[in-house]
This record gives structure tokens, sequence and C-alpha cells, in this order.
């Protein structure tokens, strides 16, 4: 059986804002994440995307 978080814990556990988050689950960057009844539910085991605001140095 596998385990989720809720949107607002991933954004606590990546230090992110939960917008954020529910704009990745949206845009489908995040693997396994799944919308019940507007509630986003992200795996445990999910990484956290690449912010493709910011370049690379």
């Amino acid at each position: 059986m596998f385990e989720y978080m809720t949107a607002q814990e991933a954004a606590e556990k990546w230090n992110v804002s939960l917008r954020w988050v529910q704009r990745l689950c949206k845009e489908n960057r995040i693997e396994g994440a799944i919308n019940i009844n507007r509630v986003w539910l992200i795996p445990i085991t999910a990484e956290k995307p690449i912010d493709r605001r910011k370049k690379k140095s």
C-alpha cells in the first residue's frame, strides 16, 4: 500500500509554498500525485522537482 502526504506537508518538507506545490501537481511535475476531492496527495517517496525559474551557474 502506498503512503501519501498532503500538498501542505510536501510544502513544509521541501521548504516551498503550498501554492507552488499545488501548481507542480496540476502540471503533472510530481510523479504519482493524485487529486481527490480537491486535495492533492503526493507519495511520501516523491522527490522535489527542479525549479525551472532558477538558472544553473
